[in-house]
């Protein structure tokens, strides 16, 4: 077996003796040989078509095969990507060439006394730059004369059956040079196609020609609209994407950050080259050495450009396909092939990942520092200035070696950060005060300089005022943060934060890097602290109540930087406190960082896994949180955190469940019943309050809501208990479900006599209809009578069926069956995912008798699957043990559930044989159909390894 390389090994210029030597391509595909192999086939077989074509097919395919082999064969022992791709279009043009001179002599050779056709075969696209990813559609242009005749056609399509037959997706098109001229002044795209075109075989003379009248009439003068065009092209194909450069599954193509980005700049500085008349080679390497980037610029393209291209090529070979999506089942494979390992608690794939995103990075930073300085090019020019920018001259700003040049902030000179590198942050913050971009010459100085910012300049008062002002005082922090993110002057300054740039997390939950989603935190605080936003209602109202602002924006920037070193929680309150001690808070301020870093998940798990209307779960988390302040700024924390996770992951429900949580704690704190035993005396209260407001609005309340619960009258807004008392007035079984004020989900509402395995049976139901249950309230009559409450939703988060009423109604009659004990067992169909099944998803169960004043709280995790909520149901009720509520969690392919339950006789469950079997059951049921789910190679390896540890 192949050992895998080391990844270091990708960012040198293959110097080491592991990585295979250069490549001759006589050497690999040898194509006077071939030709040669060629001539033979025809000679021996004449007047036998099928049995020459055949031969000549064999031997195309034979070179063909053995050049992808060894590329393949050199990419594994060490070569990077561009070698890889450079080699296979070498092997490409062996081939073609060898079939073009075959076709012409041997297939459709000219007539005695017939006058050749000129025909000409380019490359285009990737093929046409020498790049040619494994499993890429080879691109080609056949240029011919408009007198072209019978011959010629003869041999496009001799030529396009054999490349299809040899197994090559081909796109072509057939044009005169008359026709590339025109379409390429009307279309961007073939004219980047034009750009890209190399001659691989035919007449010489008119390749030529047409690529002279090419640059003469397309190229030259047009500059400034082909990098409009190429800057807008890339615009949209990054807002079709999302946007984001940070998405956890990226598009290493398209993607932003990705090789079309590169190519783009590789595009507009090759443009200007052939435009000027200064084009002396087509590499890449050439091309951007001619660039206006500085040595340290171009070595980070290059950089970038090798590691991309060899993600890419791994992942065309792995999956045998031209994919370009880094989807979660082929990271770990790629990982493996490109040698990252597991090492001190951080997964060899999120050490990879981490390297992509950085590259990502990089591009990004270069993509905005180069497409700047092309425009700042051109505009040299009178005639492109006037048409597209105004003329201004640089003004000095207030600020010593700051000026405003061309509407953007730049520098006098890279000795403006030299001489006080706290200069690096002002940049930023000017670039905010003003309302101006900055400039690439200054951005680019920025990013070179930025090891500048080590710890005496860190430490030092006005670097420290620069940074918090930046992070406190500017109209739009977020964007401020993002440039110095881009530029690395954010991580260097704040070192803390630097551990988390282009950090991945392994799971489908998490939908960008952690940078990326703290810096979106930040703009979702930035909006509610602004009131920019129509959303987060209470925190809106909150924010002016918060009296440590800096101290929410600090923990907020700082709230993940504890990923990856053990327990985040623990070991962000370490770095945060560190990072506010630095940055010179007082000592009060310092712990208040500290303290919301180390606990800034509790909120949101206390709401959507707990039970707020327990008195114990508001005594405990008041204890915890212990102030009012504290209690707002911790709920406006998570709302940012849990709002920047990804689209869709906030929503009205979320937004329910930690409201009421606020207010039940709030009421606690303003009360000071923050005892388990003054917080169930203020619930009783609210009871009663609810239960009096009830009767009040609705006359007689339902003799089954007679003697519920405290926990029943304050679980709910007086408007859906006046619903519940509506549609309970009737006797008998009672199924109503109906879409919520909020849209957040429907509320089904289901009333009947208790039985064993009644909940499993309506779970069952509910999920054989398509719905998700997100949340499911028990409450039993002393008559035993039960009252259910499920809020249910889609598999996108949205309110199930979309509250559509036809569906709503199919679903009561479903659920009305349940009740009469015709449910069935649903069948639920096995969806294996590729995707999820890259995930080692580890089950748990915790039995706990401390969470709970009156119940037991079971929590359990482990992979979602259609159909689990109603076999955990199942398996409480084969123990005899009642549901109170449960609180069901879905995080990408995971499921955290939390069941408040009790025994038969209305106590907690003691008994340990029982709960050793219920524990039994249930991890049963968490690893039904586990084996039969599709897997990979690599998660087979830690699956074997997590089996070795017990």
């Amino acid at each position: 077996m192949i050992k895998p390389p080391d990844p270091t090994l990708l960012d040198t210029q293959l110097k080491t003796t592991n990585v295979p030597r250069p490549w001759r391509i006589d050497s690999v595909v040898d194509g006077r040989a071939l030709s040669v192999q060629l001539d033979a086939a025809a000679l021996d077989n004449i007047g036998d078509e099928k049995a020459r074509r055949a031969r000549a097919l064999d031997l195309l395919h034979s070179a063909l095969f053995r050049g992808r082999m060894i590329a393949q064969e050199r990419l594994q022992q060490g070569a990077d990507g561009l070698d890889t791709a450079r080699l296979l279009s070498a092997v490409q043009d062996e081939v073609l060439k060898a079939l073009y001179a075959f076709v012409t002599r041997h297939v459709c050779p000219v007539e005695q006394g017939e006058e050749e056709d000129r025909i000409a075969v380019f490359a285009t696209g990737g093929y046409g730059r020498n790049v040619l990813a494994p499993s890429s559609d080879i691109d080609l242009l056949f240029l011919h004369e408009k007198r072209s005749g019978q011959r010629a056609e003869q041999i496009i399509e001799f030529m396009l059956y054999i490349l299809w037959d040899i197994g090559l997706k081909v796109g072509h098109a057939l044009r005169t040079p008359k026709d590339c001229v025109k379409l390429s002044r009307t279309d961007v795209t073939i004219k980047t196609s034009l750009l890209d075109a190399r001659y691989i075989a035919g007449d010489t003379a008119l390749a030529a020609a047409m690529q002279e009248t090419f640059f003469k009439q397309v190229i030259r003068g047009q500059d400034i609209q082909f990098i409009e065009d190429k800057l807008a092209e890339r615009d949209a194909r990054h807002a079709l994407q999302g946007d984001a450069r940070y998405v956890v599954e990226p598009n290493i193509k398209t993607g932003k950050g990705g090789l079309r980005d590169l190519q783009t700049l590789y595009w507009n500085v090759r443009h200007i080259l052939e435009s000027e008349d200064k084009l002396e080679e087509t590499s890449l390497e050439q091309v951007m050495r001619a660039s206006e980037l500085t040595d340290h610029e171009y070595r980070i393209y290059v950089r970038a450009a090798r590691f991309i291209w060899t993600v890419r090529c791994h992942l065309h070979y792995l999956t045998g396909r031209a994919e370009e999506r880094l989807s979660f089942d082929l990271q770990p494979e790629i990982a493996a092939r490109m040698g990252y390992r597991d090492r001190k608690g951080r997964l060899g794939v999120e050490r990879f990942m981490k390297r992509y995103f950085l590259a990502a990075k990089d591009v990004g930073a270069l993509t905005r520092i180069l497409a700047a300085k092309l425009e700042a090019e051109r505009k040299k020019k009178p005639e492109g200035l006037r048409r597209f920018l105004p003329r201004t001259s640089s003004r000095p700003l207030r600020e010593a070696g700051f000026v405003l040049d061309a509407g953007r902030i730049s520098i006098t000179g890279p000795e403006v950060f030299d001489k006080d590198p706290a200069n690096l942050i002002l940049l930023f913050v000017l670039a905010d005060e003003v309302g101006a971009d900055i400039h690439p010459d200054a951005m680019s100085a920025a990013s070179r300089l930025a090891n500048k910012l080590r710890r005496e300049i860190r430490e030092e008062t006005r670097a420290r005022s620069l940074f918090l002002a930046a992070l406190l005082e500017t109209t739009d922090p977020a964007r401020i943060l993002r440039l110095m993110n881009e530029a690395g002057v954010l991580g260097r300054f704040l070192p803390e934060f630097g551990g988390i740039v282009a950090q991945t997390q392994f799971n489908m939950y998490h939908h960008f890097t952690v940078d990326e989603h703290t810096l979106k935190a930040i703009e979702v605080l930035s909006g509610i602290d602004q009131d920019t936003t129509s959303d987060y209602e209470l925190a809106r109202g909150l924010m002016p109540m918060i009296e440590h602002r800096r101290a929410l924006y600090l923990a907020l920037l700082l709230h993940d930087t504890g990923k990856g070193l053990g327990d985040q929680q623990v070991e962000g309150a370490i770095t945060a406190r560190r990072a506010a001690r630095r940055l010179g808070l007082d000592a009060a301020d310092c712990e208040l960082v500290a303290w919301l870093v180390g606990h800034h998940l509790e909120m949101s798990e206390t709401a959507q896994k707990r039970d707020i209307s327990d008195p114990r779960t508001v005594a405990k988390f008041a204890e915890l949180v212990g102030s009012l302040d504290r209690l707002r700024m911790l709920y406006v924390l998570t709302v940012a955190d849990i709002s920047a996770v990804g689209p869709g992951v906030w929503n009205a429900w979320k937004s329910q469940l930690l409201g009421d949580l606020y207010h039940a704690t709030a009421a606690a704190l303003r009360g000071g019943r923050t005892d388990e035993t003054g917080v169930r005396v203020e619930l009783a209260m609210r009871a009663q309050d609810q239960k009096a407001k009830l009767e009040t609005r609705h006359g007689t309340i339902p003799e089954v809501l007679q003697d519920m619960e405290d926990a029943y009258w304050i679980g709910f807004p007086i408007e859906e208990l006046r619903w519940h008392a509506q549609a309970l007035e009737a006797d008998g079984a009672q199924a109503e479900a109906r879409l919520r004020e909020d849209g957040s989900g429907v509320a089904l509402l289901v009333a009947a006599d208790d039985r064993l395995g009644l909940f499993a049976d309506l779970v069952g139901t509910i999920a054989a209809k398509g719905a998700s249950v997100v949340s499911a309230q028990v409450f039993t009559s002393a008559s035993g009578r039960v009252v259910d409450i499920f809020i249910l939703q889609d598999d996108t988060g949205g309110a199930f069926a979309g509250g559509e009423a036809r569906r709503l109604r199919k679903l009561e009659e479903s659920v009305l069956q349940a009740l009469e004990g015709h449910a069935g067992r649903p069948v639920f169909e096995s969806r294996p995912d590729r995707r999820a099944a890259a995930f080692l998803v580890e089950p748990s169960v915790q039995i706990r008798n401390d969470i709970s004043v009156d119940h037991t709280v079971v929590d359990i995790g482990g992979r979602d699957r259609p159909g689990l909520l109603m076999d955990l149901a199942q398996a409480f009720s084969t123990e005899k043990l009642s549901i109170h509520s449960a609180h069901i969690g879905s995080y990408g392919e995971r499921v955290f559930d939390a069941f408040y339950v009790h025994t038969e006789s209305g106590g907690k469950l003691m008994d340990e044989a029982v709960k050793t079997s219920l524990k039994r059951r249930l991890f049963a049921a968490l690893g039904h159909d586990e084996p039969d789910a599709p897997s990979t190679p690599v998660r087979k390896l830690r699956r074997s390894r997590a089996a070795d540890s017990f």
